[in-house]
């Protein structure tokens, strides 16, 4: 199992180099409209589930990812890049890579939250040591949806607006990086 996940995420880290990506953006142009794009998911967010406001108010740290993309054909692929927000003020970038393998077709974008409960948890996500396994799950970001969810290891996931389609049923992880401002 460990090695069908080094593989999984192998596949997902040549997704994210062959896009050419790098965590923080390169000019401040580019910084600024990430960040607008973060702060424009994050009202989407909130907007589409109320219920949010707890996790808001109570998480350590979010990561916002405004746009993920996600591909497969037999091996898949995502990646996106985010920012990440302590005290509700941005103070780095992010990226994520994913990769999966198994029976999925198609393409897809969405946006994706990922909330800290603990220090010790966005600290681990600085670090580079915040991956989700198979296991992992996120909750499709809908009215009330916040109000049922709960931390996983201090991370809590959500989704929302996907665009496009895919037929998956796979496995796989997601690897994240961080840098500060």
């Amino acid at each position: 199992m460990k090695l069908m996940m080094k593989t999984v995420l192998t596949a997902g880290l040549m997704v994210a180099l062959l896009s050419g990506c790098n965590t923080a953006p390169k000019s401040d142009s580019g910084k600024s409209d990430l960040e607008s794009r973060a702060d424009a998911a994050v009202a989407r967010f909130k907007t589409s589930d109320p219920t949010l406001s707890g996790f808001f108010g109570k998480a350590v740290g979010y990561a916002v990812f405004p746009n993920v993309g996600k591909g497969g054909f037999g091996v898949g692929g995502a990646y996106g890049k985010g920012v990440y927000y302590e005290g509700g003020k941005a103070v780095g970038y992010c990226d994520l890579s994913q990769g999966s393998i198994g029976f999925q077709l198609g393409g897809q974008v969405y946006s994706e939250l990922v909330f800290f409960e603990t220090a010790g948890t966005a600290k681990d996500f600085k670090e580079g040591h915040v991956e989700f396994s198979a296991q992992a799950s996120a909750v499709a970001a809908n009215k009330g949806a916040g109000a049922n969810a709960d931390y996983d290891h201090g991370v809590a996931v959500f989704t929302l607006g996907e665009k496009g389609l895919m037929y998956e049923a796979s496995i796989g992880g997601q690897k994240f990086s961080y840098q500060a401002k």
